[in-house]
C-alpha cells in the first residue's frame, strides 16, 4: 500500500510551502522541488512513491553539471562539517543514526583520509544512503567504493541521492 501524506498533501500545497517542505529532500538542491511544482502536480504525487519518482525523473533529466552540482552539495561523511555542528539537520540526523558522531580517533583519521582521495579522483564527496548502517559498515562500503571508475561511482554517487531522498521523503507527514 502506498505511503500517502496525512499533513502535507503535495498536490494541494501552495509553490513555497511545497518547495519549503520538500526542497530539502535532495541535499540543498530545491531547484528539484521547484521544478517539480512547476511543472504541475497531480494526486499522482501524492504518495511518498509518486513524488520521489517525479523529483527522480527531474535529476536523471538534469544535465551532467546539475547533477554534479547536486553530488557536490552533500557533506562529507564523519567530516569538518560535521565536528563544527555546520550540518544541515537531516545530514546531521542520519549522520548521528548511522554512530558517524561517535567515531573512534582512529575511524574519523581513516574517514578524513578517504574523504580527501575519494573529492581528489572523483571531484563530489563520497555518497551513501546511511540509514540503517552502522559506522564498521559504512567504512567497509567506503574501502570498496574509493578504487571504482568514474562513470561507475558517478551513477553510484547518483542512486544513493536518490535512496537518500525516498529516507526522507518518509519522514514528512
Amino acid at each position: 500500500m502506498p505511503h500517502t501524506y496525512s499533513q502535507s498533501i503535495p498536490s494541494s500545497l501552495p509553490r513555497d510551502a511545497f518547495v519549503e517542505t520538500f526542497g530539502p529532500v535532495y541535499e540543498h538542491s530545491p531547484w528539484i522541488a521547484e521544478q517539480a511544482w512547476d511543472s504541475g502536480l497531480t494526486d499522482a504525487q501524492d504518495t511518498v512513491e509518486g513524488l520521489h519518482k517525479t523529483l527522480a525523473a527531474i535529476v536523471n533529466a538534469a544535465d551532467d553539471d546539475a547533477k554534479l552540482a547536486l553530488l557536490r552539495a552533500h557533506p562529507d561523511l564523519a567530516g569538518k562539517l560535521a565536528v563544527q555542528g555546520e550540518l544541515t539537520v537531516q545530514s546531521s540526523s542520519e549522520q548521528a543514526g548511522a554512530g558517524l558522531d561517535q567515531c573512534s580517533a582512529e575511524e574519523f583519521a581513516e574517514f578524513q583520509d578517504l574523504n580527501n582521495r575519494y573529492k581528489s579522483g572523483f571531484g563530489f564527496p563520497y555518497i551513501l544512503a546511511v540509514s540503517g548502517r552502522g559506522r564498521i559498515e559504512i567504512l567497509d562500503n567506503f574501502r570498496s567504493r574509493i578504487d571504482n571508475s568514474p562513470e561507475d561511482e558517478f551513477a553510484e554517487a547518483l542512486k544513493q541521492v536518490h535512496r537518500i531522498a525516498m529516507i526522507r521523503l518518509l519522514q514528512i507527514d
